[in-house]
């Protein structure tokens, strides 16, 4: 499943992490639609709004229906159907949506089936392994490529999640303004995140699964579907139960931690780098200097590189001294 994501890089930093290649060829960044409205979080629950792409032709009916815009949306999805007068009353869980399910249930069937396709954005987001003492949380996201290029004007930043999701529109009875809301699509867990939890989201790895899932027009529902499956291409570090209360908002969250040290752990100076790195990624912090940033493609154009090196990309970005803060789970690991 997925009931708690992280999405810390402000508005401007969100879009140029999020550009991609129009019909031409050219290089373009989405448009923001409302962005004041959207709050970078490093704890967001269902509920709470988050950003989303979506082909700008839901919005504008001529519009070329490969073109995206950004969104913020709240997350839990109410079908635009519903009739109460208030959202909140929905009396079950729409947060998630199961692929299997998807085209069955009413709530999600007439949106899906509509082309209501959207991406949703995350730096990750936090899982939680059942064990004897208790529930360990960890932070789940993609592998951070390095990009080796210098001069070229593509986003260096981290690689953001992205996230397969069906949206709706509801408008209340009484009138006034419309609400925008979203699922995410789960599906089973790949194997090796299958020993945290038995579900996870739907990943959508690279432009070309990300352009045939949002150019409704273009690919039909039936083609777009293919598209839900289980992702190997991920990395996890556990992180403190700090993270459990949706009121903590803050770098700790996504802070790696040894397991079976203290609940305190001292932040070691990899950690301390990734943090930093994060919150200098947003707008009103002070800014690195150019050659102090990681170097990375923008997930919308990059190629992957092997898998095996993930870990070391990471902790050289992360810095030279301390253990890699993600790792990979081999199969042969205990469920």
């Amino acid at each position: 499943m997925c009931g708690r994501t992280a999405c810390s890089l402000g508005a401007d930093n969100l879009r140029r992490a999020c550009a991609y290649r129009d019909r031409r060829g050219q290089r373009r960044q989405p448009e923001w639609i409302r962005a004041e409205r959207y709050r970078p979080s490093y704890n967001k629950g269902p509920q709470s709004s988050g950003p989303v792409l979506l082909s700008r032709r839901h919005l504008q009916q001529d519009a070329d229906s490969s073109e995206r815009v950004l969104m913020d949306m709240r997350w839990g999805l109410i079908p635009s159907w519903f009739k109460k007068d208030d959202p909140s009353k929905m009396q079950f869980n729409t947060s998630n949506c199961r692929s299997d399910t998807m085209l069955k249930k009413s709530s999600y069937k007439g949106a899906l089936l509509k082309g209501k396709r959207c991406v949703v954005l995350a730096d990750g987001f936090y899982e939680w392994q059942q064990q004897s003492g208790g529930k360990q949380p960890y932070f789940i996201y993609f592998p951070q490529t390095k990009d080796e290029k210098e001069g070229d004007e593509e986003w260096r930043g981290w690689r953001l999640l992205t996230m397969a999701g069906i949206f709706d529109c509801w408008e209340p009875p009484a009138g006034g303004e419309m609400l925008y809301t979203y699922t995410i699509i789960t599906v089973d867990a790949s194997k090796d995140v299958s020993f945290i939890h038995h579900r996870m989201p739907a990943i959508l790895d690279g432009d070309e699964a990300i352009r045939k899932w949002l150019d409704f027009a273009e690919v039909p529902t039936q083609e777009a579907v293919k598209l839900i499956q289980p992702s190997e291409n991920i990395v996890f570090h556990p992180v403190s139960t700090f993270v459990n209360s949706v009121r903590n908002n803050t770098p700790e969250c996504v802070s790696p931690i040894e397991l079976g040290a203290k609940k305190e752990v001292k932040a070691s100076p990899s950690s301390k780098a990734m943090l930093g790195w994060l919150k200098n990624s947003q707008e009103g912090s002070p800014q690195k200097k150019e050659n102090d940033l990681p170097r990375w493609k923008s997930q919308f154009i990059h190629s992957p590189s092997p898998k095996k090196t993930s870990a070391d990309i990471l902790q050289q970005w992360l810095g030279k001294e301390g253990e890699p803060a993600a790792k990979k789970r081999k199969a042969s690991a205990p469920s």
